[in-house]
């Protein structure tokens, strides 16, 4: 158990915590709704496979500029409501009302008019939420500068975080209910103006009421103009080199990369395994079980995983509570064998609390060890504070995993035989599917325990730096 006791200066109070919550659920809400529509690009809006590929994938490309350049605008801005709040109110009224737009696609229109309309709305999206999302998240590295604290916040972010886990799942459901739309067009274009309504309102919070660093108490800022541009660009690549020398973080981003891409890559595998392995191709039999295990898997994260991995960490310390959590996860893997058996489809919730520990640990453990990471860097480069800096690399690295999993996802399948035209897979393939639903993430988990093995970033060590930045430069 943690010695020190949480200063009363640096506890964050429930409803703040429920405030920054808000805007991690909408931190995942959007990219999870993304994923879900896309499917409908296909199938509503009659959108060539090959062409509904790259409107998911060039967005994420633009991603690796903005991502950069956003964290390096929002460290280096003075102004009377701070570094990240003025841009997280505006980012997440921009994020919602292109999210809108973006879906009003015209099913009618030709596929030529409408992949350009839908590619230059998400590439305008994407500078959205942008705006929001590397801001956001950096807020939330300087809310406190406590150690278990952070912990406790991030906590709290995640349970609300799940919120959206729970919703998306069912948006397949509901957008192809011919007795809620008279077409999957009209459920997508409908459902996005619900989504980005809810986004806008609910991203607005914690930038009105979530307070971070007071920018005045900053040094060393850079000027944000035109006329500074090029010399801002040598400075964003000189952060992102600097970022990247830091061994502490570099380890957190591939033990992130591994354990997100290796679960991201087998995440709708369930799906294929519980309609071809369970119900031999048959939909309609399958019904509503795909959506209740996702479901149910964010239920668990929710309320049952995140406050014991929270409870490990301030026992015994974020790098054990990471290496239990993900060995954990790990077992739950395992049991997918077990669980997924034709026969018996309740036994689908076997591994559910297990592997959950997983994802759950992950961004619980890893957003915490980030804001130590950033007190590290100050330390180390001195001021201005690079919260956003991290913020982008690290959020990065998570969109390159996710990327790189939607690929890997088809090639897979490929590889286990999956016949998209054949109503029953053959036994073999599903086996080699089984397999590689476990084997893969368990795989990258296990590469992520090793990563972190080293990690030396403890709570010792993380208190003496603050206690030597508080002597260098005071509180902020």
């Amino acid at each position: 158990m943690s010695h020190i006791e949480t200063p009363a200066k640096d506890i964050v109070s429930l409803p703040l915590k429920g405030a920054y919550g808000t805007g991690t659920l909408v931190l995942n809400l959007l990219p999870a709704s993304v994923s879900i529509f896309a499917f409908f690009l296909v199938t509503a809006y009659g959108m060539d496979p090959v062409l509904a590929g790259l409107l998911t994938g060039l967005p994420r490309i633009f991603d690796a500029i903005t991502d950069p350049i956003m964290g390096f605008i929002t460290d280096n801005t003075k102004s009377r409501w701070g570094r990240r709040r003025p841009y997280i109110v505006i980012g997440s009224i921009l994020s919602g009302v292109l999210f809108a737009l973006m879906w009003q696609m015209d099913p009618e229109a030709s596929q030529q008019y409408n992949f350009w309309y839908f590619l230059l709305f998400s590439l305008a999206f994407t500078i959205g939420n942008t705006m929001f999302a590397t801001p956001f998240v950096g807020l939330g590295y300087e809310i406190t500068t406590d150690y278990n604290e952070r912990t406790r916040l991030m906590a709290i972010a995640q349970f609300m975080g799940q919120i959206a886990w729970m919703i998306v799942p069912w948006f397949w459901v509901l957008i192809a209910n011919p007795d809620l739309f008279e077409t999957q067009a009209e459920g997508v274009q409908k459902m996005a103006l619900i989504v980005g309504g809810i986004c806008m309102i609910l991203g607005i919070v914690p930038g009105l009421f979530c307070k971070g660093i007071d920018s005045d108490h900053i040094d060393n800022t850079k000027e944000i103009s035109l006329r500074t541009m090029g010399t801002n660009l040598v400075a964003i690549v000189k952060g992102i080199i600097q970022t990247f020398q830091n061994p502490s973080f570099v380890k957190l981003c591939a033990a992130t990369f591994l354990i997100f891409n290796g679960f991201q890559l087998v995440s709708s595998f369930a799906y294929y395994i519980i309609v071809f392995h369970m119900y031999n191709g048959d939909y309609g039999a399958a019904g509503n079980w795909p959506a209740w295990y996702a479901t149910a898997s964010a239920l668990m994260t929710a309320f049952f995983v995140i406050p014991i991995v929270s409870w490990m960490a301030n026992k015994w310390g974020k790098r054990m509570a990471f290496i239990i959590s993900t060995s954990i996860s790990i077992v739950g893997y395992g049991l997918k064998w077990y669980g997924f058996t034709a026969g018996n489809t309740w036994m689908i919730f076997l591994p559910i609390p297990m592997f959950c520990f997983g994802i759950g640990g992950l961004f619980t453990l890893m957003l915490s060890m980030t804001a130590d990471v950033c007190d590290l860097d100050e330390l180390k480069n001195g001021m201005p504070r690079r919260e956003g800096t991290f913020a982008a690399i690290y959020w990065l690295m998570v969109k390159i995993g996710q990327a790189i999993a939607m690929i890997l996802g088809g090639v897979v399948l490929s590889f286990v035989g999956f016949d998209q035209s054949l109503a029953v897979q053959t036994a073999e393939t599903m086996t080699k599917l089984r397999i590689a639903d476990i084997v893969i993430p368990a795989s990258t988990a296990a590469l992520a325990i090793w990563v972190m093995w080293s990690y030396d970033l403890d709570e010792d060590r993380a208190r003496g730096i603050q206690k030597e930045l508080i002597e260098r430069r005071g509180e902020l």
